[in-house]
């Protein structure tokens, strides 16, 4: 049985084989990032790396993707390449077991990617490689903030249009400062709720990263489909 047979059916032969020339960096791999993933590595993506400098822990276990009980402990950008070759063992797909920083970002030709997919949690790093793939020529997307909210109604637009979301805010400012204009972000305009119990983290749920990730990848594929 042909793997791609019900994803050529839909777009055709050409556009797949566009996919499969593509060569994409997802950086971050836990909620937002793995579902991204899962999304690009089933549409049919030739290339990817994966950068995540972070483990599996026992609170990711509500909305990871990547996350189960026998993988506790483990580099996420490790388990999530293993989760990808499990479905296309063929594929090009390396992990880096680091955090894209201003101590790593030199260790990356960002020029080598069509696409590069934020989907880190800490604003300097956000910036930083987008600033770094504006550099190299690269296509960036970045995702706004997933946690805090129950509702999935994600939207697309250059950073400039957003609202609502504290962080598009934050890097709506930012990137100004930078001269950085046209950044294609995935944000949500529910106003986020306040964490319960005493909690500081960023509040979750299973199905709210999943949407922002997969919206991402919808992105990116009908970018590479010129559609």
């Amino acid at each position: 049985m042909d793997e791609f047979l019900r994803t050529r059916a839909l777009i055709g032969s050409e556009a797949q084989e566009r996919l499969r020339c593509a060569h994409i960096v997802v950086a971050g791999a836990g909620g937002v990032g793995g579902y991204c993933l899962e999304g690009l590595v089933r549409a049919g993506i030739g290339e990817m790396l994966l950068v995540d400098g972070d483990v599996v822990e026992e609170t990711n276990l509500n909305r990871q993707l990547i996350a189960t009980r026998a993988t506790l402990g483990q580099p996420k950008s490790e388990v999530a390449r293993a989760r990808a070759l499990s479905i296309r063992p063929d594929m090009d797909i390396d992990a880096c077991h680091a955090f894209y920083d201003a101590q790593t970002a030199g260790q990356f030709d960002l020029s080598r990617y069509d696409w590069v997919v934020d989907a880190i949690d800490t604003v300097s790093s956000k910036l930083l490689l987008i600033e770094q793939a504006r550099a190299a020529g690269a296509k960036v997307i970045s995702c706004m903030g997933a946690g805090n909210k129950l509702h999935t109604e994600f939207e697309i637009a250059d950073i400039e249009k957003t609202s609502v979301c504290p962080l598009a805010r934050r890097m709506r400012t930012e990137l100004k400062k930078r001269g950085i204009q046209g950044v294609l972000a995935v944000y949500s305009k529910e106003p986020p709720f306040r964490p319960q119990d005493g909690e500081r983290a960023p509040a979750s749920i299973s199905y709210v990263p999943g949407a922002a990730g997969l919206t991402l990848a919808g992105a990116v594929i009908r970018d590479l489909l010129g559609r």
